[in-house]
């Protein structure tokens, strides 16, 4: 009981009733607010497929190569293989962009592009698929890839 009424005083308290600092303290100066804002490079060449017309517009219709993760939220090895292809897009220097398919959401891109399983990385340039690959790489795979793709 004598503990929940300290909680309660506690609470209570607001800034200009909170005990004051001992004179004996340093006093820390209040941390800077900043406002910055700040995009990394895996935010720029990466991006979400939110319909079909959407994929044609930023993918097929795109000049630069563009890699596209077809995955599923259920899909253990894509939780793997996604973060680990956005790292190595966003050190490509915008060359080459990502793409990202949900199939569950877009299942007729999926059957479109023949997706039989999850999770399937395409290569595509001019519109035109150009490499392919099925399930989980590791990073010296995805990086040749990636240059074979961009032509490096």
């Amino acid at each position: 009981m004598a503990q929940r009424l300290v909680l309660q005083r506690l609470l209570s308290l607001t800034p200009r009733t909170l005990p004051l600092q001992s004179p004996l303290a340093p006093r820390v100066p209040p941390a800077p607010r900043s406002r910055a804002f700040s995009t990394s490079a895996a935010c720029r060449s990466t991006f979400n497929v939110q319909d079909g017309n959407d994929f044609q517009d930023r993918v097929v219709n795109n000049p630069k190569p563009v890699v596209v993760d077809f995955h599923a939220q259920w899909c253990g090895p894509c939780k793997i293989l996604g973060p680990r292809l956005e790292k190595m897009v966003a050190k490509q220097d915008g060359k080459v962009l990502m793409a990202k398919v949900d199939i569950d959401d877009h299942t007729d891109l999926a059957i479109e592009y023949e997706v039989s399983a999850v999770p399937t990385v395409l290569a595509m340039k001019n519109g035109d698929v150009v490499d392919k690959f099925v399930g989980i790489k590791d990073e010296d795979q995805l990086e040749a890839f990636l240059k074979k793709l961009i032509g490096a």
